[in-house]
């Protein structure tokens, strides 16, 4: 099982928030999510893609994501800050969690091995001299998730190498519309919960986890370059091009795409037609890889009788 990073970074708002925020060990949170970051300055345009889907009174605006960011990149102008600032209200995969300590205590009992047995021992010797040299290569002890799922040891190992090269979770879109939201005043709201996306998970077999984990470590010198290739098709609004990117993975992970995006993509597309209901004018923003490529969120809109049309 390979290339897991391309589907993760594209679908889990939860993957930088549980990466970044909780640090291995102890358990203490590195910031305050709710106190908003300073706008980066913007050196480089970005137009990512946007669509609507409208009736009479409803207008539902679709922008995709990218979780993780570097500063200086100009993408909520144009088009995007248009839709959102039409908008009344904000909906997000999930609502980042303000009070730390409560996130912690909805993370560390999924997070937690129960079973006694050290991660370090559940891997065979060649995985294991190669996890506990990535570990130790980020500076990081090499016992750090001893006590630890290899699911949250992988997600870890997912983002800890793109904050040595400058990429930012308080730079992610989600983190600057939240910003954004609470300035405006506008409502938001997410289509699910922490422990929801925790135990998506939570949920694969430790066979699967411990998978998960080793081809995180076998890829993490190449996750930069690879996030570095989708934050550029996303800039671009290259949606097929992004789609492309993610292919092999989903390809080589089907279990994982089901639970990741595809279950998820016709859950909130039943969600939404629910909201064309209701008057108004939304803004709901969910990882790119949810708004390309078979099965998107367009797709599944599609097969209940509405349709999504770019935004230009």
């Amino acid at each position: 099982m390979k290339s897991w990073f391309k589907t993760l970074v594209a679908s889990c708002a939860v993957v930088p928030f549980a990466a970044c925020a909780l640090t291995p060990g102890n358990v203490a949170f590195a910031q305050e999510t709710a106190v908003a970051p300073a706008p980066a300055i913007a050196t480089v345009a970005a137009k990512p893609g946007l669509w609507a889907v409208k009736d009479a009174d409803t207008t539902i605006y679709l922008f995709g994501t990218v979780h993780v960011l570097k500063p200086g990149l100009g993408w909520f102008d144009g088009a995007v800050k248009q839709a959102f600032d039409k908008s009344d209200e904000l909906v997000l995969e999930m609502v980042m969690p303000e009070d730390q300590a409560e996130a912690a205590k909805a993370t560390m009992p999924l997070a937690m091995d129960q079973s006694g047995t050290a991660l370090s021992a559940k891997l065979d010797p060649d995985a294991l001299t190669a996890y506990q040299a990535a570990l130790t290569g980020l500076g990081v002890p090499a016992n750090a998730f001893d006590a630890f799922k290899p699911w949250f040891a992988a997600i870890t190992l997912s983002v800890l190498p793109l904050t040595k090269l400058g990429y930012d979770p308080t730079q992610g879109a989600e983190m600057q519309l939240t910003a954004a939201a609470k300035a405006a005043a506008k409502p938001i709201s997410g289509f699910e919960t922490l422990e929801e996306q925790l135990g998506f998970f939570d949920s694969i077999p430790e066979e699967g986890q411990i998978a998960f984990l080793n081809a995180t470590v076998k890829d993490i010198d190449k996750l930069a370059p690879t996030l570095d290739t989708m934050v550029g098709q996303w800039s671009k609004g290259d949606t097929d091009n992004l789609a492309a990117t993610m292919n092999e993975s989903m390809a080589a992970t089907p279990e994982l795409t089901k639970i990741l995006l595809w279950d998820r993509n016709a859950r909130w597309a039943d969600q939404i037609k629910a909201r064309m209901d209701k008057p108004g004018t939304v803004f709901v923003a969910v990882g790119a890889g949810h708004l390309a490529g078979q099965k998107s969120v367009q797709d599944y809109l599609k097969e209940r009788g509405l349709k999504a049309t770019r935004v230009q």
